[in-house]
């Protein structure tokens, strides 16, 4: 008799950050619930899309496309009643929400550097951060969205479930500096997409009611 332990387990979708110097992870997000759905918007990079009017242009892309991600986290620490959980989600949650936090300290030496009287300070830069689907969409990214909307809380206010709408854009080569690790995973990513195209079966013209080709 086939028992639940049989019954292989879900791979999760998650966020790494990861050193892009090393290529080690820094922190490894697990989403404690796959989302229910995902929303993908791809924006083509049209070298004529700001209407120049040049016509050998039509064709042409600049680059890749702009590709955006949407999905809704769900949070809920009444799931796991074994574990103790004195600060509700609280813990997730600050993880979130780091992943769009420069580091304190590196926010305290900014300040120091003003106060001294630098005229120009180089903005703080954040870890390459991955976003996981499957062994087949592993990502850079960098998170445009986070709205967490917190839905039920213990005696002492802390969150203990919450939806977290997440927002995402896909980093490609021309984000990303040439020989950049990101840079080089997206291509990978994108080498993923056209070794897929191959295992697609081909159309016939015939089912389009162009038997005679196209003329």
């Amino acid at each position: 008799m086939t028992g639940y332990m049989d019954v292989p387990k879900p791979v999760r979708a998650g966020l790494v950050v990861v050193d892009a110097q090393r290529g080690t992870a820094q922190r490894v997000v697990v989403l404690q619930f796959n989302p229910e759905s995902l929303e993908r918007s791809l924006a083509p990079q049209a070298a004529g899309a700001d209407g120049s009017g040049d016509r050998t242009e039509a064709l042409r892309l600049k680059g890749p496309a702009v590709e955006t991600w949407k999905f809704t986290a769900e949070l809920d620490a009444t799931d796991q009643l074994e574990v103790p959980a004195p600060n509700g989600i609280h813990p997730q949650l600050a993880t979130l929400e780091l992943l769009v936090q420069p580091a304190s300290d590196r926010l305290r030496a900014n300040q120091g550097l003003a106060a001294s009287g630098t005229l120009e300070i180089t903005p703080i830069e954040a870890p390459l951060t991955l976003f996981t689907w499957g062994s087949k969409r592993i990502l850079p990214v960098r998170l445009t969205e986070l709205t967490i909307t917190e839905e039920a809380f213990d005696t002492e206010l802390n969150p203990i479930r919450a939806a977290v709408a997440i927002g995402l854009r896909v980093l490609t080569v021309t984000d990303l500096p040439t020989g950049h690790r990101g840079a080089e995973l997206y291509l990978a990513h994108l080498a993923q997409k056209e070794r897929l195209v191959g295992a697609a079966a081909g159309g016939r013209l015939g089912a389009l009611g162009l038997g005679g080709g196209i003329r």
